[in-house]
């Protein structure tokens, strides 16, 4: 496994091992020891999450007020965006995001440690989202960022098409660029 830095110092992109040959692939999706010394988190999951979204979903960005989340993201059909949101307020990179491509072909996994907002948008066909997470659901504190905020400028994959939203994405919230 491979862990490499991204513009939010904690949020690695990892690149897995692959073992392959004519008859397929095989290769760890997580190994607790390798993925603390590789990024220096030891953390502990304790839910699996599984989505399939059509072609310009996007979902997000979520984050829990509280119970935050840390989570271990990767896709297993397809492919999207995957964006993280530093949201928090004493953070050298608070109000930074980073976005990544993820897809089954390149394997490629995003550690979002908590205290970030996360969010996807599904490039490919379909896809289907696979995440682990460090603390369970909690809807009562759950809250969403918009996903076009005019201070955090994401820079979406989207061309001249409008996202798939929820109604809840729909709602989100301006970020505020103001530390607390």
């Amino acid at each position: 496994m491979r862990a490499t830095s991204t513009a939010i110092a904690d949020v690695f992109l990892i690149e897995p091992t692959v073992f392959g040959d004519e008859r397929g692939f095989f290769f760890e999706s997580f190994n607790a020891r390798a993925f603390a010394q590789a990024t220096g988190a030891d953390v502990q999951f304790v839910q699996d999450n599984h989505s399939k979204s059509a072609k310009n979903v996007l979902r997000g960005l979520h984050y829990q007020s509280q119970q935050p989340q840390g989570k271990l993201v990767r896709v297993a059909v397809g492919a999207v965006f995957d964006v993280a949101v530093d949201i928090r307020p004493n953070s050298p990179t608070y109000g930074t995001w980073v976005g990544e491509i993820l897809s089954a072909e390149n394997r490629r996994q995003l550690w979002i440690p908590a205290g970030l907002a996360h969010g996807f948008l599904v490039v490919s066909d379909s896809a289907e989202f696979l995440y682990k997470t460090t603390d369970f659901y909690a809807p009562e504190h759950e809250r969403c960022l918009r996903w076009d905020d005019p201070k955090l400028k994401i820079d979406w994959p989207l061309g001249m098409d409008q996202p798939q939203l929820s109604d809840k994405d729909a709602q989100g919230q301006l970020f505020l660029a103001t530390r607390m």
